[in-house]
């Protein structure tokens, strides 16, 4: 039902547009059919004989001319000139058209999918902003309302008794019955003609704030998977940090009983077994800060799923996700493919068509009005000819002394749109600067997981060498210490890196867009 409004809406534009209405001011019609038709009217001789009927046939054809033809004051829309960069400051070259694909299944999780779908389903933030373009929707439909007629009708009975004594010919004495029935039905029509395109204007701004509020369900949308894609990476990064240091804690536990049988045979010294404790407890001390990070990381991601906190399934671990590939681009087609800026856009046009809105309070305002019905004393005459009541109305309104309230809503539309103008334009210069970090960032982290990955290999080497040296008596214990403790935290240091490497593609998507927000959409259908 939404997407119908969106595409009606799509539709109205052409209706809103007038193109006739900016290139003509006042005309009614063609020129020569006008001149034609006001003289013939003039040489008639029987004007004087014109049934209430003619009449207000006239008056209806002449006020739907002039409203068709009519002028639309303030400023059209037009986009603003935008500096875009030719190329990225990094260039990928093994970067694919996957854009417009659900990249997440790159990972070839199927948790992570269904974990995605689900949040795509009950995410809250994802209702509100379903529910907020149906708030606007409806507040679009009022504003348009205001170009037709508005045709109301209304029916009364009643009765009442009037003073004998009041008036300027009192009825004591009269013989006039002072009590009496009323009974009336009619219909009444009203419509104010948008001569200088007010009520179009304002329509303009209500249709575009409408999409903007559509473009901020599809952000909504992107961030919410770019959330949970990264809330799991970083879960299974925690997970895999926690089992290292398990894993890190055990192999000193045994390092630890080892010594304290040495020392009871007198082989080390207290001092050693002291080392060995130490070192032992300061990698217990570590598993509780992992489990901590792991259950909060857990609740945010149960949030980000629409759920109450509690534990999340897990897939696959970070060793075996499969990175997804760098998405290709150009800067230029960033403007069309990021939900954010053109929502800023739309609230760009409707700021604009607002300024129109203002202006036209400087013009007079005119109006139709028509009421046809019957009214009666008696219910039983209601519908007799004598009975029926018409009139009909053309109303002007002009401003002559607003004490500058017009100026100063003029004032304040332009200055909004120029508001608006700005965030337009900061927004596409934050989408650059975002894809450009992206990029960055996927790329020195690759560098710097290589970088890692040779290091920890180096101090494996170095841990098992100065065991070695340790067991000879070449060295004392404090460089087996030195060499393990270097080597866990280089293999926390190459995790956490793993997993800022999957963030940063996750991110790079995020940034780019594109038409896997409109295959994300899809999968909210099922809760609409």
């Amino acid at each position: 039902m939404r997407r119908a409004l969106l595409r009606k809406v799509a539709g109205y534009a052409s209706q809103l547009s007038f193109p006739q209405a900016r290139t003509r001011c006042g005309g009614v019609g063609n020129p020569s059919e006008t001149q034609e038709r006001f003289r013939t009217s003039r040489n008639d001789k029987l004007t004087t004989e014109i049934g209430f009927g003619n009449i207000h046939l006239r008056i209806v054809t002449l006020t739907l001319a002039l409203a068709l033809s009519g002028c639309m004051v303030g400023p059209n829309y037009q986009r603003p000139e935008v500096d875009t960069p030719q190329t990225w400051r990094v260039e990928e070259k093994e970067a694919k058209d996957v854009a417009n694909t659900a990249w997440w299944e790159q990972f070839n999780d199927p948790v992570l999918n269904d974990l995605i779908q689900t949040g795509l389903r009950e995410n809250k933030d994802v209702k509100v902003a379903v529910a907020r373009i149906e708030e606007y929707a409806g507040m679009y439909g009022t504003t348009r309302a205001a170009l037709f007629p508005q045709v109301y009708a209304g029916a009364s009975y009643g009765r009442q008794r009037s003073s004998e004594l009041t008036g300027p010919s009192p009825l004591d004495g009269t013989g006039v019955n002072p009590t009496f029935n009323s009974s009336e039905l009619y219909v009444n029509a009203a419509w104010e003609i948008d001569l200088w395109g007010k009520l179009r204007r304002a329509t303009e701004a209500a249709r575009a704030n409408l999409l903007s509020k559509e473009e901020a369900r599809r952000t909504v949308i992107l961030t919410l998977v770019s959330s949970v894609a990264n809330s799991y990476v970083n879960l299974r990064d925690l997970d895999k940090q926690l089992h290292l240091t398990k894993e890190t804690a055990r192999s000193y536990k045994e390092s630890y009983d080892i010594f304290k049988l040495r020392f009871e045979y007198g082989i080390v010294s207290e001092v050693e077994v002291s080392q060995a404790k130490s070192q032992y407890e300061q990698a217990l001390s570590n598993i509780p800060y992992f489990e901590k990070a792991i259950a909060q990381q857990e609740n945010s991601l149960s949030v980000l799923l629409g759920r109450n906190p509690g534990p999340i399934p897990r897939g696959k671990t970070i060793d075996e996700l499969a990175l997804p590939a760098v998405p290709a681009g150009l800067p230029s087609q960033i403007l069309e493919s990021r939900p954010d800026i053109r929502e800023a856009e739309q609230n760009l046009i409707a700021a604009n068509a607002n300024i129109g809105v203002a202006k036209a309070q400087y013009f007079p305002s005119i109006s139709l009005t028509s009421l046809l019905g019957f009214a009666s004393n008696d219910l039983s005459d209601l519908f007799k000819g004598p009975a029926k009541t018409w009139s009909w109305a053309v109303p002007v309104t002009a401003p002559i002394f607003t004490a500058g309230d017009i100026a100063g809503q003029v004032q304040s539309a332009e200055a909004v749109q120029q508001q608006a103008l700005f965030s337009y334009e900061q927004a596409i210069q934050t989408a650059f600067r975002e894809v450009d970090d992206a990029l960055v960032d996927q790329k020195r982290t690759r560098e710097q997981l290589e970088s890692l990955a040779q290091q920890v290999e180096t101090l494996r080497n170095y841990a098992r060498l100065a065991w070695v040296r340790y067991e000879n008596g070449y060295t004392s214990y404090l460089e087996v210490l030195d060499a393990q403790s270097r080597l866990y935290n280089a293999e926390l240091t190459q995790t956490q890196t793993q997993g800022t490497l999957f963030q940063a593609l996750v991110n790079l998507y995020k940034a780019v867009g594109g038409g896997w927000v409109v295959e994300a959409d899809k999968l909210t259908a099922t809760a609409r």
